[in-house]
């Protein structure tokens, strides 16, 4: 039979630690650049981008050529996905530490 103390007791855990999980969410941050640096993504564990930084470099050359623009668009996305590969790879491993090794379908790699 189970305990409703002790039921209640894990509830408040499991939110405690979605608590925690949210915050760790928000304060972990990183970082992808693409093209040697010409485009660099920056993103929260919460998969947010937070900013993103253009080398003045890479916007000199653009002088109304599509091409020229295209490879800029291709290096954004590429920047913003790297940085969402990153963020995905820091909560797998932050909810890994935090859940102790316990194997849960879907979190674990």
């Amino acid at each position: 039979m189970i305990n409703p103390l002790k039921l209640t007791e894990m509830l408040s855990q499991a939110g405690q630690m979605q608590e925690e999980m949210q915050r760790k969410l928000s304060e972990t941050v990183v970082e992808a650049s693409a093209g040697g640096g010409a485009v660099t993504a920056t993103m929260n564990g919460k998969k947010e981008l937070l900013r993103l930084k253009i080398d003045p470099a890479a916007v000199a050359g653009l002088s109304g050529g599509s091409v020229d623009r295209e490879m800029l668009e291709n290096l954004i996305v590429g920047a913003v996905n790297e940085a969402g590969r990153k963020a995905e790879e820091a909560v797998r491993s932050s909810v890994t530490g935090m859940l102790g090794g316990l194997k849960i379908p879907g979190l674990n790699a």
